[in-house]
């Protein structure tokens, strides 16, 4: 037997047993987008009032929840949160103990009773009784409903589509498109649902569907059903209002037909819709009539394998209005056991030729073309289906033409970037196409010239990948908080702020569930205007419930300046929590990197802070330029070197960044350009690291920072081999600059003994040509006086004990210590001059003393300051 439904239980009785009949009486949740959330509104005497938040709780909430089978209460609202209502206020002061069947039972002051303006409107939101979890959004996953307790799965015994398309239409999700069982039941349920559903597919709620109990209390399952629901629902191919297979692509959204636009609509796409209509592959896709305000905007990514359109990655955001107005067109090839001719893929098309398969039907190729690991199916390893097998294409060859090709094809816009050596990791498979040359019109990849299909020389660590313009990225902005921000949006190779109008709940719901920030938020009108210049990339952003992302969300097109500064949106989401700093918050750029492994404090292998969890960089564009950001950032003085290939060993963890591209004069490595954090196709035996001048003597600064380059084409000039080629040359050069001091001086004191020596001489003529004079009669043996000669000061006679006087003429020897005619005393610094050696009798002898020739003749060696002090006594 069924139980009861709200239709059959409208009976309260009365304490006093006085039944009343309330089938005129209803209750609903408005504003708020679905039918378990919203101000609360009652029905009576064919008015729909509300009810005064005076008192207004959870309990109160409770009631209204489980009267209307929305599951558990999880806010009771006030002061008109979802908007202000309109006509009578039927309930003020309600008095709810939570046990109550219907909201009117609950004691208030009495029916239509109230001291309220619809300024205090009452609202709640509940769980809801069903919902769809463990999938893309609220839109699809394992099918559970709220006990009032506890959420419990649904199996799939006896699970039928009209049930699910109620359920689709309960949760404002359009239409099911797959019903899917033996889906595993999560580790921790204990319970199933002990009853099946009976829906018949027009029910408004599940709550209002017919159920029994499962046979002896125990449903018969293999799993627990799952549910996806979709606005695409159906597409059919017209020609004169007949539908076949071939003509302009429509499709069902939410119930309504609408044409495709014929922008970025590709072969791989129409494959896909030729196969889901039984129609063959598609030949050709030509340009359709002329379209008009009906036509659907979204952007198609399929690979071509897909076995329904709606299982494609479709994009909305910021497509621009059709431009021709064109509808997108499909030719089927027909049935399924049609045989076309296959393409001879060995023939490129001619250069310059307009060709393509949009103006021309062709042969039928099963090939498909995708880009993977690249974060987004508009960037990524290109990979190409044939005979079965994913295989790649090497880099030899491979350039922004071959890029732009596969851009076109994959209607992913303009290529940005042909990246090589695995940039988006190394593939598996074959690798089916080296050496490629295309010249950039061709309409598919594999139609360029390049080697014989499958035959190559390379290895998987050479795959090609790709960057398109339409690759898109998402973060928040701020500086203390993880899961509040300025939203931002990566396009076109650039970040850029998004605009707030007219966000909703239900878009912002989506933004903070894609960032891992909740299922819900707000948008932030009170911050002040934004510092700085930036691409204001897209507004009019409006999100529906079926949109798993973003990027799926219709919106106004792409422009520079979409809105004005002060529109840029602010994102508050319910996870929002202060950065998991290392350090006290709030969070300083410098304290959220540092470097590890070196053999100082500045050098060593970079690591960043985020999302909770140190991570290194990837040495992808490392240069000189990133690392001066580095070293400035930490008080590391100027960089010497940009450390690559994790020459400070492999960090762990995450990958942050990657393809950092710094001017080199920024403040803080995070205002440089880079892939979204976590965005790597990197290992850790790339991770980057950097070399700073404060890991060095000071002294040594000088000289280093002279002979450093500033220039970003050089990155690898800094390598450690030529910083010690740099060190060596400075030592080298203070030599030199030492030994040519101690040359000029050692010049100048030669110099000052040449003087002094031929001054000595020049006293010592002086003195023998008095001698002479003397000898020779030209003053009386008396005169004992002795005038010296000029400059001649310090010259004076000294007696000579046992010495004959000279007026003698003593015959006697010479002492043989005498004999050199010189004593030099190594305390007095002197030199002694005999007479007798001066006399010219001797003639010979007298020579060595002016010559030096005899005796000490280390003159060269006495210092210049002892000479200039010396005297000189004459016997």
């Amino acid at each position: 037997m069924s139980a009861k439904t709200p239709y059959q239980n409208q009976q309260v009785c009365s304490l006093r047993g006085e039944c009343l009949l309330l089938l005129s009486r209803q209750l609903r949740l408005v504003d708020r987008g679905g039918p378990c959330a919203g101000r609360v509104e009652i029905l009576d005497q064919g008015s729909w009032g509300t009810i005064c938040d005076d008192g207004w709780d959870l309990d109160d909430a409770r009631v209204v929840c489980r009267q209307l089978g929305c599951g558990e209460a999880l806010e009771a609202t006030r002061s008109s949160s979802f908007g202000a209502g309109s006509g009578p206020i039927w309930l003020g002061n309600v008095k709810c103990t939570g046990k109550e069947s219907h909201v009117w039972r609950c004691p208030s002051w009495g029916w239509g009773k109230h001291y309220c303006h619809h300024s205090e409107d009452a609202g709640v939101i509940c769980s809801g009784f069903v919902r769809l979890a463990g999938g893309d959004g609220p839109c699809s996953g394992r099918v559970e409903v709220h006990s009032g307790e506890a959420w419990t799965p649904v199996s799939d015994g006896n699970f039928t589509l009209p049930t699910a398309q109620v359920i689709c239409a309960e949760l404002g999700c359009g239409k099911a498109v797959s019903v899917l069982g033996q889906v595993p039941f999560r580790e921790s349920d204990g319970l199933v649902w002990a009853e099946e559903f009976r829906c018949e597919g027009e029910e408004p709620k599940l709550w209002w569907c017919p159920r029994v109990p499962c046979p002896g209390g125990t449903c018969h399952h293999s799993g627990a059903v799952q549910v996806v629901c979709s606005v695409y629902t159906d597409v059919r191919l017209l020609t004169n209002g007949s539908s076949q297979c071939e003509g302009q692509v429509e499709v069902n959204i939410s119930g309504r037909w609408r044409a495709l636009c014929a922008s970025h609509w590709s072969l791989a796409n129409a494959n896909v819709v030729c196969r889901q209509l039984g129609c063959g592959v598609a030949i050709s896709t030509p340009v359709g009539a002329e379209g008009g305000d009906q036509l659907w905007k979204a952007r198609f990514h399929c690979s071509g394998a897909e076995s329904f359109l709606w299982k494609c990655p479709v994009t909305a955001l910021g497509v621009p209005d059709c431009s021709h107005g064109n509808r997108a067109s499909v030719i089927c090839s027909g049935n399924q056991t049609q045989v076309l001719p296959q393409c001879d893929h060995f023939v490129s098309e001619p250069a310059g030729s307009a060709a393509s398969e949009e103006s021309a039907p062709y042969c039928s190729d099963s090939r498909q073309l995708r880009l993977v690991d690249g974060g987004g199916p508009c960037a990524g390893r290109v990979e190409i289906l044939d005979q079965g097998s994913w295989g790649t294409i090497c880099d030899d060859g491979w350039d922004l033409d071959d890029a732009r090709v596969v851009c076109r094809q994959l209607g992913c816009g303009e290529a940005l970037n042909a990246t090589g050596s695995a940039h988006f990791g190394a593939g598996s498979g074959p690798i089916w196409l080296d050496d490629l040359n295309c010249a950039g019109n061709e309409s598919q990849v594999w139609r360029c010239p390049s080697r014989r299909w499958g035959q190559h020389d390379c290895r998987h660590k050479e795959d090609a990948g790709v960057i398109c313009s339409e690759f898109l990225a998402l973060r928040m902005v701020s500086e203390d908080q993880q899961c509040a921000g300025w939203l931002e949006v990566f396009y076109n190779g650039t970040w850029g702020s998004v605009c707030r109008s007219p966000m909703d709940d239900v878009t912002v719901s989506i933004i903070c569930s894609q960032l891992g920030c909740g299922d819900s938020g707000s948008v932030n009108t009170s911050v002040g205007l934004r510092e700085g210049s930036r691409p204001r990339w897209v507004d009019s952003i409006q999100c529906r419930k079926t949109d798993t992302s973003l990027w799926q969300c219709p919106s106004g097109p792409w422009k520079y300046s979409s809105c004005s500064p002060k529109e840029e949106a602010y994102i508050s989401c319910a996870g929002r929590r202060p950065k998991s700093c290392p350090a006290a918050a709030p969070c300083a750029d410098r304290e959220k990197l540092r470097l590890r492994g070196g053999d100082s404090e500045c050098s060593g292998r970079v690591e960043v802070w985020h999302s909770g969890s140190w991570g290194t960089v990837c040495d992808d564009s490392w240069s000189l330029a990133e690392a001066e950001v580095v070293c400035q950032q930490l008080g590391c003085g100027q960089a010497l070197e940009a450390v690559r290939a994790a020459t400070f060993s492999p960090g762990n963890g995450s990958i942050w960044l990657d393809e950092v591209r710094c001017g080199g004069r920024e403040s803080s490595l995070w205002d440089c350009a880079a892939e979204p954090w976590g965005h790597s196709d990197c290992k850790h035996e790339e991770d980057a690291g950097v070399r700073c001048s404060g890991e060095l003597s000071p002294a040594l600064f000088p000289v280093l920072l002279g002979t450093r380059t500033t220039s970003n084409s050089l990155p690898g000039i800094f390598s450690l081999p030529g910083v010690l080629c740099l060190i060596l040359g400075a030592l080298l050069f203070l030599v030199l600059v030492i030994l040519a001091t101690q040359l000029l001086r050692w010049r100048a004191e030669r110099r000052a003994l040449s003087s002094y020596e031929d001054a000595l001489a020049e006293a010592v003529y002086e003195e023998l040509d008095y001698v002479l004079t003397k000898k020779e009669g030209l003053g009386s043996p008396d005169q004992r006086t002795h005038v010296p000669a000029e400059n001649y000061d310090d010259a004076e006679e000294v007696p000579v004990p046992g010495t004959p006087p000279s007026s003698q003429g003593s015959e006697e020897e010479v002492p043989p210590e005498e004999e050199d005619g010189v004593r030099s005393s190594q305390t007095g610094s002197s030199l002694n001059f005999s007479r007798e050696a001066a006399d010219p009798g001797e003639g010979e002898e007298s020579l060595w003393l002016l010559q030096g020739k005899k005796g000490d003749a280390g003159c060269d060696d006495v210092e210049l300051s002892a000479l200039e002090t010396s005297s000189v006594t004459f016997l």
